[in-house]
């Protein structure tokens, strides 16, 4: 059932902790699978990054998507990409917006490709009122509901604090 993808670097392959590596096709079926073994369950679909900055002008992404099955747990797949020319602290959370902002179209055109119905999806910034990024948080929170997606911060951001920051 697999496919080649396209791209080049990032999104290219996503790793889940159960099921190894995998390319963008298999992640919306392995999210179609979870999502319908428990068809009376409420499913959120979140995609997070996080990321590392090494030296000065250097940074490792990771980008999760976490299918979360409400009050009963959840199943997540995660990509890398690495930057160069990342500066600031600015803007890297910048750089972390963006590459969430991949994930969910990435996810919305395989879901369409797939002639799918794409699912809800939300995304969790590692930005938060307290600490260096609480000026930054109108600006980003308003570029992602710009694109169409609910936006949750921290503390709220698992997605992005949690799960993806197991991998920078």
């Amino acid at each position: 059932m697999k496919r080649a993808d396209k791209s080049n670097g990032f999104l290219t392959v996503f790793h889940s902790p159960t099921l190894g590596e995998m390319g963008i096709f298999d992640v919306v079926q392995n999210v179609l699978t979870f999502t319908k073994e428990d068809k009376n369950s409420h499913y959120r679909i979140i995609i997070g990054t996080d990321s590392q900055a090494f030296d000065k002008h250097f940074a490792d992404f990771v980008s999760a998507v976490v299918v979360h099955r409400v009050g009963r747990g959840g199943v997540y797949f995660w990509t890398r990409g690495c930057r160069d020319h990342i500066q600031t602290l600015r803007q890297r959370m910048w750089e972390e917006a963006n590459y969430s902002l991949l994930v969910a179209q990435k996810l919305i055109s395989e879901f369409e490709a797939q002639k799918l119905s794409p699912l809800q999806l939300e995304i969790h910034v590692d930005i938060g009122a307290n600490g260096d990024t609480r000026e930054m948080i109108n600006e980003i929170v308003g570029m992602i509901r710009g694109n169409g997606f609910e936006c949750k911060t921290k503390p709220d951001a698992f997605g992005a604090s949690n799960v993806a920051d197991r991998y920078t």
